[in-house]
């Protein structure tokens, strides 16, 4: 049954979400306090919600499908970092399978509503299995996922980027944390309304503390600025408290040796100085290739911080592309990023952090260039649009 209505589904499921959380929020605001309002606004998160339970239905049905294992980390990841709870997954599922129905109207047969009913609790039990994992891991208590941090410091990066220096308000130890992770950070907005965002942790060089870099989200094509971002940006001061989750995500490097590319754009630098802290601590002989994008010099976050700790890596070069570039910059190249040029080490391992356009260029070129696909690591700022569009693009 699933086989022969996929397509129909796969083809409404964007209009079936987009129905689906103004329903489900009408009934159940409380909700609005754990899901990002600009991620719904410009409908982001519709679509990764399709993508996601499409993608999965399809490698129910496909034995060529490609896994669903990646897509579910992600998500049980970020879950974790909400503290959503498998409570919620009934609400989700309620009003989902209420959605398909409205969307499709009397072609939802008993037996399709059946069968897409089983879907989705297949896909909720195994995100709820997995999410009680990371939470074991971590050490969290899923009824409380979070912990109150005080602002001990603000660093002003760049007009529009400020890092704030967090400690556990509660006299606590920090919480094991990876490089490339990221933390949910909850901020009580002027207007009385709770919002979520995701920034990664960008320093680990504290012992005590942890480090955030938020960058100002400027809002284009009529869309409002970021509220949050700004928020942290204008009004957070020093003695302020956040309640933050556990560090989460998949976005973190191994052990192996092989030489290393990272390549980010904008706020994707905040990826960059962890992981470079990260091996200047432990192999500095590793071989590190830094490839950063940026609007200006201006712009470039972190910069600075970055080269002064990569002297600690023996074999460290760095190239940086400014859409703008300053007569004094002779360190930079003007335009976009071009990696078709740079001299590229054999059995090369790639992170990619920016902008989806930014991520999807860099990978291909690399691609182009014989660098395998599992070689190709990337983080996403929101909802995780990347895999479902590759997905779509190649079916």
């Amino acid at each position: 049954m699933v086989k022969a209505t996929a397509a129909v589904v796969a083809a409404n499921a964007e209009a079936i979400t987009a129905v689906f959380y103004p329903n489900m929020f009408a009934a159940h605001p409380e909700l609005l306090r754990v899901f990002n309002k600009g991620n719904q606004a410009s409908g982001e998160q519709s679509q990764a919600l399709a993508a996601s339970v499409v993608a999965f239905a399809v490698s129910l049905i496909d034995p060529d499908a490609p896994s669903f294992d990646h897509v579910k980390t992600r998500i049980a990841y970020k879950h974790v970092s909400l503290g959503i709870t498998p409570e919620q997954y009934l609400i989700v599922g309620k009003f989902l399978i209420g959605a398909v129905a409205e969307v499709l109207g009397d072609a939802v047969t008993p037996e399709i509503a059946a069968a897409w009913t089983e879907v989705y609790w297949l896909f909720a039990v195994i995100l709820i299995a997995e999410e009680a994992k990371l939470y074991q891991q971590a050490g969290v208590d899923p009824t409380r996922p979070l912990r109150p941090y005080r602002i001990a410091r603000r660093i002003e990066e760049t007009q529009d980027v400020v890092s704030l220096v967090l400690e556990p308000a509660d006299g606590g130890p920090l919480p094991t944390m990876q490089p490339g992770q990221y933390v949910s950070v909850f901020v009580d907005l002027p207007d009385g309304s709770r919002q979520p965002r995701q920034y990664t942790v960008s320093s680990t060089a504290f012992g005590t503390r942890l480090q955030i870099t938020v960058s100002r989200v400027k809002g284009v094509d009529g869309a409002p600025d970021g509220q949050v971002s700004a928020y942290l940006n204008d009004q957070a001061k020093v003695g302020d408290v956040l309640d933050i989750s556990a560090p989460a995500g998949d976005f973190v490097i191994g052990d192996e040796d092989s030489p290393l590319l990272l390549a980010s754009a904008g706020a994707g630098i905040t990826t960059v100085l962890p992981i470079v802290e990260h091996l200047a601590r432990t192999q500095p002989e590793r071989q590190v290739i830094i490839a950063h994008a940026d609007r200006t010099a201006g712009d470039h976050a972190l910069r600075e911080t970055v080269l002064h700790v990569a002297r600690h890596i023996d074999n460290f070069s760095a190239y940086t592309w400014y859409e703008q570039v300053d007569p004094d910059d002779t360190g930079a190249q003007v335009g976009y990023m071009d990696l078709s040029t740079l001299d590229l080490p054999a059995d090369l391992q790639v992170f990619t952090c920016g902008p989806l356009p930014f991520m999807r260029h860099v990978r291909s070129t690399l691609l182009a260039r014989g660098v395998a696909p599992e070689n190709i690591r990337y983080e996403v700022f929101g909802p995780d649009l990347w895999g479902p569009t590759l997905e779509r693009a190649a079916g």
